[in-house]
Formats: structure tokens, sequence, C-alpha cells
């Protein structure tokens, strides 16, 4: 997987994890300085998701998501679609009908 920093940095290591806020773990890691004269080689690194330009994903790993995805039956926001939306707003008439009392 290749990964560009905002910075110009770029990183090419196998995907250990990833989060929602899409912070990274990488092994066997190669970055290479911007503007491409310098290389090092590391055995692990973490990157900020908020510092990240652009990922390369190889083909195959979307691959493997998009299986993933069709087995488990949901994507994003999959329990709302699967269950009946319950609470506040989808019942009858309730308190707040006539607009509220404002603020001022």
């Amino acid at each position: 997987q290749l990964v560009e920093l905002k910075n110009g940095e770029t990183y090419n290591g196998h995907l250990v994890s990833c989060d929602n806020w899409m912070n990274i773990n990488l092994r066997e890691v190669i970055c290479t300085s911007r503007d491409g004269d310098k290389f090092w080689r590391m055995p692990e690194c973490y990157i900020r998701g908020s510092t990240i330009k652009y990922l390369r994903i190889p083909d195959e790993i979307i691959d493997m998501v998009k299986e993933e995805v069709v087995s488990k039956g949901r994507g994003r926001g999959g329990m709302q679609q699967q269950k009946q939306q319950k609470g506040r707003g989808i019942g009858g008439a309730g308190r707040g009908v006539f607009g509220g009392r404002g603020r001022g």
C-alpha cells in the first residue's frame, strides 16, 4: 500500500490496521522523502490520518472488502437499514406540537 502525505513524503508498506479517523499502521515500510532523493527502511510506522493526502490500495484488497460487505449483508449504517427505527419524531403528537416557546 502506498501512502502520500500532505508534506510530500511517501510510505510504502503492508497495512496492519486502520481506524475511523484513517490513522494507519504499516509494517515493512520504505519511506521516500519529498524530493525522492532519500529513502528509509522501517520495520513499522504509524501515520496520523489528518496528514494523509491519498492512499493507493491494491485491487485485491478492495475486492476482499466488497466480498466481506456482501457476506455481512450491509454497508455503512446497516443496523438502521435492518431494524425499524424507533425513537422521537416517529410517534404521534406530544409536547412541542405548536412550535415551542422560543428563546427570547
